[in-house]
């Protein structure tokens, strides 16, 4: 598929653990996907924008996965017919006596959801390891392929998982026994085991390299669908990974494990009081630059190749970070132990450091040419790897002026969130007609209030001004000023409290598909007018990472209400021009 920023686009964003299909086990699936895939072309949307698939570890979020390569299992659709190695009657006999139907109601039970379809996958193996790869047929024989091919990162990886499972599920590999925590001693152990043991290990590891053969194959024939429907997946790479992951473990040299990742102090919107004072710390390790840049980056290559097997464009997200990043001296578990320092206080228990920017901070020429140059060296090598108009950056947020420009330069989509792009603090927004073509517009993101629930904050906090307490009045003139200017942005006014309504929503899509941005992309959520969240960043949750959309695609064509809603939109997408 060749995309090019000559013809825009409507997408719709949703994760693949939100999706539903007819008889799935609680957990959105590659055969849901494909649905939704279906769904979105019927309404003239040209790009399906999902969020990162790879393993998740015990928090389940898809940006703190285990391995920056392998895919999560439980995006596996699991069915006698897209598993040829599972029989109906190993499925009826796993399945027994759970009630399915309870656990596709609501959102994503992990607890039950992950080790049910691991049993099933399990089972599979042991049927294809007594049949296929007995009989060395076809199938074996491309299994074996598969392992060969994807060796680089592959056999570390399954050693990697398979220690977790030893482990009792935990990822924390600096809890394991010292002779497990990275992956050149444990492999050097493992040589110095029984015979017994081998051979037991080396089945642990084939079964989980099977995993990893059935996820590939279903998400590649997933492109390939998608090819076939003229629609775009766009997929989305963490700029960081996880402190517990199969890369950290088995190549710890190309990260600096001393040092967390983050954001730094917000001054404007109302968070955390850790956040407000220090920032975000989000425990991702930093990159050891120099060490990838000996390597000639091919970490970082292989991550994109990766990617771009299943997807035809990707985001990085927080692209920010290539070019500097916020970083603390310490993991976020000892957040709390550093709330109430002083800066004076804080440095003594970490021999004088304190949170900055690293490489290097933004304020003086030589600094910021310094960290525009690494951006650029690193983005550069990306599109080496994906080509022109694949990638994508987020970068929201405390924004150098040198990072625009640069992603410009280098052909790489930003992004445009209306509501945040204003002409001067305090001004009017930024016309959508004046955005550059290179970019995407959206009004949220999965860690954003959905339009809807926006729009009633406003309502609500003005309303309750109405009272005549004073405490009120600040967050009154607050979302007036932020509702009328959103309004304006699409060309409407709002003289005074008004209600949500179709109307409103209307308008509301009209202006963001109006704009002249390449991509214009919803949340599943702003099609459909829902307040449903997916992640309320720095909250831990079971709702995180686990709510479900109402209904499969087929019910929504059969729901009258959410039939006419969706053909509305599907309007908006062909008058704006965006229909694929």
């Amino acid at each position: 598929m060749t995309l090019t920023p000559e013809k825009p686009i409507a997408g719709l964003l949703a994760p693949v653990f939100a999706l539903r299909r007819e008889g799935d086990l609680g957990v959105g699936d590659t055969q849901a996907l494909r649905d939704f895939i279906d769904w979105a072309a019927d309404h003239g949307f040209g790009l399906v924008q999902l969020l990162p698939i790879n393993e998740t570890g015990h928090d389940h979020s898809p940006y703190n996965a285990i391995s920056s390569v392998a895919l999560d299992p439980t995006t596996i659709t699991i069915t006698e017919e897209s598993i040829p190695d599972l029989t109906k009657a190993d499925f009826d006999e796993i399945v027994n006596g759970l009630d399915l139907a309870k656990l596709r109601v609501g959102p994503v039970a992990y607890s039950f959801v992950k080790p049910l379809k691991l049993r099933l996958l399990d089972r599979a193996f042991e049927r294809f390891t007594a049949g296929s790869l007995e009989r060395n047929d076809v199938r074996a024989r491309e299994f074996r392929h598969f392992c060969k091919q994807e060796a680089e990162w592959l056999d570390d990886y399954v050693l990697f998982r398979v220690l977790i499972d030893e482990h009792g599920g935990s990822e924390m590999w600096d809890t394991w026994p010292l002779h497990l925590r990275n992956a050149k001693s444990a492999w050097e152990h493992l040589a110095t085991l029984s015979t017994e043991e081998q051979d037991r290990f080396a089945h642990a590891l084939r079964a989980i390299q099977y995993r990893q053969w059935i996820a590939w194959t279903q998400w590649r024939e997933v492109k390939a669908h998608a090819d076939r429907r003229g629609v775009a997946l766009m997929g989305d790479i963490p700029f960081g990974v996880s402190y517990y992951s199969a890369d950290t473990w088995a190549q710890p040299e190309l990260f600096n494990l001393e040092w967390s990742g983050g954001c730094p102090p917000e001054t404007i919107l109302e968070v955390d009081a850790f956040t407000k004072k220090w920032g975000q710390n989000w425990g991702i390790p930093l990159y050891r630059w120099e060490i990838h840049r000996a390597e000639h980056f091919a970490w970082w290559r292989q991550r994109v190749r990766q990617v771009r097997a299943v997807f035809h464009l990707f985001r990085i997200d927080h692209i920010l970070g290539v070019f500097r990043i916020y970083s603390f001296p310490w993991r976020p578990q000892r957040n709390e132990e550093f709330l109430p320092l002083t800066e004076e206080d804080a440095a003594e228990l970490t021999g004088g450091e304190l949170p900055h920017f690293t490489p290097h901070d933004d304020e003086t020429p030589e600094s910021r040419a310094g960290n525009h140059a690494q951006g650029e060296e690193i983005l550069r090598v990306l599109l080496d790897e994906c080509g022109a108009y694949s990638l994508v950056g987020e970068d929201l947020g405390v924004v150098p002026p040198y990072v625009r420009p640069c992603l410009a330069e280098l052909g790489i989509a930003g992004f445009k969130v209306p509501q945040w792009e204003e002409t001067a603090p305090g001004g009017p927004l930024i016309d959508g007609k004046l955005y550059e073509r290179l970019s995407l517009a959206t009004y949220a993101t999965h860690d954003h209030d959905p339009i809807r629930a926006m729009w009633e904050h406003w309502m609500n906090a003005i309303a309750a001004a109405e009272k005549g307490d004073p405490k009120t009045f600040p967050a009154r003139d607050k979302a007036w000023r932020e509702c009328r200017v959103v309004a304006a942005w699409c060309g409407f006014e709002v003289p005074c409290i008004t209600p949500w309504s179709d109307k409103i929503h209307e308008k509301l899509l009209t202006g963001l598909f109006r704009s002249n941005s390449w991509l214009a992309v919803l949340m599943i959520t702003d099609l459909f007018a829902t307040t449903q969240r997916f992640n309320v960043p720095g909250a831990v949750s079971e709702s995180n990472w686990s709510q479900r959309l109402y209904g499969t695609p087929a019910d929504w064509r059969k729901d009258r209400a959410l039939s006419a809603k969706a053909n509305q939109v599907a309007d908006l997408v062909r008058t704006s021009g965006r229909w694929l």
